[in-house]
């Protein structure tokens, strides 16, 4: 059974970073996507980021190009989610995801950290 853990997730003030981690186990994932989703309070969830695992292919949404980086470390099955220049805007519990094919929907979910940002 697949289960993907996030950490990382905290207080911060605006201007700050806040480095997140997704470790999954229950497999090896050496190919598929892990993706980065938010969701503030009263609000749709929303996609931040998503990164190939093969290959490392990455795409943004558009509220955090230009700050936020995803990277992954095959050998560990772990994501990353580097947020840097962070407004309060970008409160919300942040949730990683992973599914087995590119064109498939995502399969399994993390509990979600929460990322708080002061002004």
């Amino acid at each position: 059974q697949v289960q993907l853990v996030e950490s990382g997730g905290g207080l911060v003030q605006a201007g700050g970073s806040l480095r997140l981690s997704c470790a999954a186990s229950g497999r090896t994932f050496s190919s598929g996507v892990m993706g980065w989703f938010r969701q503030a309070p009263g609000k749709e969830r929303e996609f931040v980021a998503s990164i190939w695992w093969r290959g490392g292919r990455t795409s943004y949404g558009d509220s955090v190009k230009g700050r936020f980086t995803i990277s992954r470390d095959n050998a560990k099955n772990t994501a990353y989610l580097q947020m840097n220049k962070l407004t309060p805007e970008d409160t919300a519990v942040y949730y990683c995801a992973a599914k087995n094919t590119i064109s498939s929907g995502y399969e399994y979910w993390g509990q979600g950290t929460q990322v708080t940002v002061s002004s």
